[in-house]
C-alpha cells in the first residue's frame, strides 16, 4: 500500500469520510482495493483521506449514484480523465515553447526555416510539343479516321 505524507490542510479518517458522504467504510475500502482511490497511511496503517482524495471520491460517487456507472466504467472514466489532463499539460507546455520561440524574434525565421527544410529538386516542367510534331500527329489521326 502506498504511504504518502502530505503537508496539506485536510486529512480525514475513514469513519469521518464515511459519515460525511453517507457511505459504509467497507465501500471506501472496496474503492481502494479496486484502485479507484489511494488514501495515504499513517505509521499505524490508518487510512487518511486528503482533500484531493475527497474530490476524487465525489467524482466516483457522482458517477455511481447519479449516472449509474459501474466500478469498471468508473475506472475507465477516471483513467481517461487522467490521460486528458496529461495531454492538456503537454499542449500547454508546447504552447509555452511556441510562444517563447515567437518571443525570441522573427528576425532569423527565414534562416531557421531554410535549415529546417530539406531541399528537393524542382520537378521538370511538362514539355510543350513542337509544331511539327502536332502536324504529324494530326495527319496520322486523320488517316486512321479515313480508313
Amino acid at each position: 500500500m502506498a504511504k504518502r505524507r502530505g503537508t496539506g490542510k485536510g486529512y480525514y479518517m475513514i469513519s469521518a469520510v464515511a459519515l460525511k458522504y453517507n457511505i459504509h467504510p467497507q465501500t471506501l475500502r472496496l474503492y481502494e482495493r479496486e484502485g479507484l482511490i489511494t488514501p495515504s497511511r499513517t505509521d499505524g496503517n490508518t487510512r487518511l483521506y486528503s482533500d484531493d482524495d475527497l474530490k476524487e471520491l465525489e467524482t466516483i460517487l457522482a458517477l455511481t449514484r447519479d449516472l449509474g456507472v459501474n466500478l469498471a466504467g468508473v475506472e475507465i472514466i477516471l483513467n481517461m480523465r487522467r490521460k486528458m489532463e496529461r495531454m492538456q499539460k503537454e499542449v500547454n507546455e508546447f504552447m509555452t515553447y511556441v510562444k517563447g520561440e515567437l518571443a525570441r524574434g522573427l528576425g532569423d525565421w527565414e534562416q531557421r526555416l531554410n535549415t529546417a527544410l530539406v531541399p528537393s529538386p524542382m520537378p521538370a516542367a511538362p514539355r510543350e510539343p513542337e509544331p511539327e510534331e502536332d502536324a504529324a500527329a494530326a495527319s496520322a489521326a486523320t488517316k486512321d479516321v479515313n480508313r
